[in-house]
């Protein structure tokens, strides 16, 4: 494996790929009609999004190397791949492109990108081992993309934005306790208090079932607003069957090797999800 692609993995670039299409998302929520004249602020906007993303996994896998050791050993830095030092260089270069990219959009853009980098880092160097208050850092990090995209257009959060964010936060929530079951043979070893690791695999299923399903109650809200059209049913009802779906089968077979599989398929409900209030929006 190449040095390139290496890097390339310990970037995720779907997750990057997504944060940074929240950022649009969030923008179209807020005011599709700006779209068109506000293209630069929509580029920096996804460059934003997609290299802080970048950068912080490029920076929980150096802080998770140990774990990671045990529980997933072929990624870039156990397997020897990327040396720790070199993530992080590498981490750096990604962070300083985001902010750059936030700086030319807006001071508000700046000043929203900083607080979303210090909610990660707290994460990562404090709140990782505490289970569900880690959990709650990292969904804030996902949340705030969208908002980010408002503010990026309008220089504020719209009420709309702020229901697809509670969205976001409630089932990324539910995929990091189902990421916690997946993971806690190494947890235990590195004294991470998940759920999963306090209070075992079938209660934190359960948590992340009601998670999940809560997420799928909040979801018909813009409707009932009118902030999006007809167009924005047909996908957010793949996205509402699948995250049922995923409850009741992590809850039926917690077991680890099907919690990942959760997890992996979760992460397309949300793609879907994105693509609802998308193309709502601009309907």
């Amino acid at each position: 494996m190449s040095k390139f692609s290496s890097y390339f993995r310990l970037m995720r670039p779907v997750n990057c790929f997504m944060m940074g299409f929240a950022v649009i998302v969030g923008a179209t929520i807020a005011n599709s009609s700006s779209l068109r004249s506000s293209l630069p602020n929509l580029a920096y906007g996804f460059t934003t999004g997609f290299m802080l993303t970048a950068a912080s996994m490029a920076i929980n896998d150096y802080y998770d190397r140990e774990i990671d050791a045990v529980n997933e050993p072929s990624r870039p830095i156990p397997s020897g791949a990327v040396k720790p030092k070199e993530a992080l260089a590498f981490a750096s270069l990604l962070t300083v492109t985001g902010f750059v990219a936030a700086y030319l959009t807006s001071a508000s853009c700046l000043f929203t990108a900083a607080v979303a980098w210090l909610l990660f880092v707290t994460y990562t160097t404090a709140g990782k081992r505490s289970g569900l208050p880690g959990n709650f850092l990292v969904s804030a990090c996902v949340a705030i993309p969208f908002v980010y995209g408002s503010v990026a257009i309008m220089n504020e959060v719209r009420l709309a934005v702020m229901i697809f964010a509670a969205i976001a936060f409630l089932s990324n929530t539910g995929r990091e306790v189902t990421k916690g079951i997946v993971d806690v043979r190494g947890d235990k070893s590195e004294n991470v208090k998940t759920l999963a690791v306090r209070y075992g695999e079938r209660k934190a299923a359960v948590a992340a079932a009601v998670l999940y399903l809560s997420s799928v109650l909040l979801s018909p809200t813009p409707l009932f607003l009118n902030v999006v059209s007809f167009w924005f049913i047909p996908l957010v009802t793949i996205t509402d069957i699948g995250l049922v779906v995923s409850s009741i089968t992590l809850v039926r077979d917690c077991s680890a090797s099907n919690a990942r599989k959760v997890k992996n398929v979760v992460l397309l409900w949300f793609m879907i999800d994105l693509l609802a209030f998308f193309v709502g929006a601009l309907g």
